[in-house]
């Protein structure tokens, strides 16, 4: 395997693994503050039909992504306001949520199945992107690429080293201290789950408008449960959900490359690994010991009464 090949594999990769980091990021977020948020498919859909529709109609590509942040945040609000205003069940709406925004956005976007749109195009960045072998792997990518980039660094600063982070970790830990010492819990929790919106959003704009840069309906390919497992497999770190997001996307793309390269194995079991290692890690994860060793927040899915004490 020579070199061009490799820098090949690794920039699909990179690319691949973007929505799938730019979702775990806000999923992270808002697991964190001890919300399960399972309705990230559903928000991912509707973000990349609403993103494609309004680049489609204003051919304007950065419309559409604020289109889809948009669409994300609506989403996002609806089932903040069921699990913590109403007080449903947060894995039963995260459910319906999905069912809900997977079948609406076949139906919004039926009438342009298939149509294409001038998306964003490569960005090789001055200096940088004459590196040898790095330069061509990580800065000849689109503008949503590097910001994917931009938002893990700061998000890795926010949640380790700010007051922002001690604030999400205490009312993901113990809501009810937290509430105690003056944190105003309900808030910080739509916040967190208005920003885990956005990156859904943010997400579906990058399949529609830049990866595959035309509307099919379910495009997601199931990618809102991958970053649900990708946050637990991350140990709810956001170094390691940059890098696990990149293994997903490297493991989505396998068939391609081992069939190009001769491998007899079915292409069809290939693509299944990143699923099949979702589905372990769901179950994994559903034991009580594994998550106190993963060091999962200790209130995830669990409800919050201000009115009721720990």
């Amino acid at each position: 395997m020579d070199s061009d090949l490799i820098i090949q594999i690794l920039f699909a990769a990179i690319k691949t693994g973007t929505p799938l980091l730019f979702i775990a990021l806000g999923e992270l977020i808002c697991e964190k503050s001890g919300v399960l948020n399972l309705g990230q498919e559903g928000m991912m859909l509707m973000g990349a039909v609403v993103g494609f529709l309004a680049a489609y109609s204003t051919g304007n590509a950065g419309l559409g992504v604020i289109a889809a942040i948009i669409m994300g945040s609506i989403m996002s609000l609806i089932f903040a306001f069921l699990v913590l205003h109403v007080g449903a069940n947060q894995v039963a709406t995260g459910l319906a949520l999905t069912i809900f925004g997977t079948g609406l956005s076949a139906f919004v976007g039926s009438s342009v199945v298939g149509q294409t749109i001038e998306g964003f195009k490569p960005i090789a960045l001055p200096l940088l992107s004459d590196i040898p072998f790095i330069g061509r792997i990580l800065f000849q990518h689109d503008i949503l690429v590097y910001s994917s980039f931009m938002m893990a660094f700061i998000l890795m600063f926010v949640v380790n080293k700010t007051r922002i982070g001690l604030t999400l970790k205490a009312v993901g830990e113990n809501p009810h201290a937290a509430n105690a010492i003056g944190i105003k819990v309900l808030r910080v929790r739509y916040l967190a789950v208005m920003f885990g919106g956005v990156m859904a959003g943010l997400s579906g704009a990058y399949m529609s408008l830049v990866y595959t840069p035309m509307w099919v309906e379910n495009m997601t390919a199931g990618r809102g449960w991958i970053a649900l497992a990708l946050v637990v497999f991350a140990s709810w770190r956001v170094g390691r959900i940059m890098l696990g997001a990149y293994l997903f996307g490297l493991a989505s793309i396998m068939h391609l490359v081992l069939q190009g390269l001769g491998w007899s194995i079915s292409p069809n079991l290939l693509a299944m690994l990143p699923y099949v290692a979702t589905v372990v890690v769901m179950v994994i994860i559903s034991a009580d010991k594994f998550k106190e060793k993963l060091l999962a927040p200790r209130s995830l899915g669990k409800p919050f009464d201000p009115r009721q004490m720990a």
